[in-house]
């Protein structure tokens, strides 16, 4: 989850693109300082990365397991995206399912909806547009409103002062 509490254990992204396995590993390795492998390599201290392509408009899925708590997901997951050149869609920290953190590739972090589709080989994700508070996704689940990631202005609705 994209919140304040880092945790051991496991992040959930995905990219735009498809984008090859060894990049995101190495990309993971760089943002992190520390190395990164695949689930059958397991070695010391290394993140174990997992890395598989479904269809939709974030095709390459991403699970990383044994991930260090003392480090914020989001920010690393921002580096990430800077080094792969990618967006990326992370979980935030709302129960709302179909509000994510997207990281841009250029370090920027901010609060979308994506329409989701279950498929045999993973989640298809399509649509990505900004949180704004009006969205009809954000009346579909909690906390849009009560989350860190704050909805984005529009001219309809302008930021709270």
């Amino acid at each position: 989850m994209a919140d304040a509490d880092p945790t051991d254990g496991l992040w959930n992204w995905c990219a735009a693109g498809t984008v090859d396995a060894t990049a995101v590993r190495a990309a993971v390795s760089g943002a992190l300082q520390r190395p990164v492998t695949t689930l059958d390599s397991p070695a010391g201290d290394a993140v174990l990365c997992d890395v598989w392509h479904v269809g939709g408009d974030f095709p390459t899925l991403i699970d990383c397991y044994l991930t260090p708590g003392d480090l914020c997901e989001a920010t690393i997951a921002s580096a990430v995206a800077v080094r792969l050149g990618a967006d990326l869609l992370l979980p935030d920290d709302t129960l709302n399912p179909t509000r994510y953190v997207l990281a841009e590739p250029d370090g920027t972090l901010r609060a979308v909806h994506v329409d989701e589709t279950e498929t045999d080989d993973g989640t298809e994700r399509r649509h990505v547009r900004p949180c704004t508070g009006s969205d009809p996704a954000c009346a579909a689940g909690p906390g849009c409103t009560r989350s860190r990631w704050k909805p984005a202005a529009t001219p309809e609705r302008p930021a709270a002062a």
